[in-house]
C-alpha cells in the first residue's frame, strides 16, 4: 500500500462533504506533478485529507476506491481523477504548524512543496502523523 496527501479548500470541498457523499470523485487537479501522483495511486491506497488555505490541517483519512481515469471536468483531456471514500476522521486534526515543528517530518513533500495538491507520504511520515492525530 502507498500513502498520499490530498488537499482541498474546505469552502470548495470539505471532509464533511465527502462524509455526506459517502464516496466521490477527486477531480479538478490541474498541476502535472499532482496529476502524475494521481496516476500512481492504486485501489486500496490511503490518503490524508488536508483542509488547505485558512485551516491548513489534516482532518481525516480516505481510501482510493477507483484508480485514475479521465477527469470529466477537464475539457483538454490531459488530466485525471480518482475515486475516494472516507475511512476515519482524525480525533485531533494535525496542523501544518505541528507538522513543521516535528523534526522527523522536515523532508515531507507537504513541507518542501507546500503548494502541491497531491503528494506522496512515506510510511514513516504516515505513522507519525496518524499518531499525532490520534488514529
Amino acid at each position: 500500500m502507498n500513502y498520499w496527501l490530498l488537499k482541498s479548500e474546505p469552502s470548495t470541498y470539505s471532509w464533511q462533504d465527502l462524509l455526506e457523499a459517502g464516496q466521490d470523485m477527486w477531480d479538478g487537479v490541474r498541476n502535472y506533478q499532482a496529476a502524475n501522483n494521481l496516476k500512481k495511486m492504486a485501489k486500496g491506497d490511503q490518503a490524508f485529507f488536508y483542509h488547505s488555505v485558512k485551516q491548513k490541517r489534516i482532518v481525516g483519512i480516505v481510501s482510493i476506491i477507483k484508480e485514475y481515469y479521465p477527469d470529466p471536468t477537464d475539457s483538454s483531456g490531459k488530466f485525471v481523477a480518482v475515486d475516494v471514500s472516507p475511512v476515519i476522521a482524525f480525533p485531533k486534526p494535525v496542523t501544518l504548524a505541528q507538522i513543521k515543528a516535528e523534526e522527523s517530518l522536515q523532508n515531507m513533500v507537504l513541507v518542501r512543496q507546500s503548494r502541491l495538491s497531491v503528494s506522496p507520504v512515506t510510511s514513516k511520515e504516515w505513522n507519525i502523523i496518524c499518531k499525532m492525530g490520534g488514529v
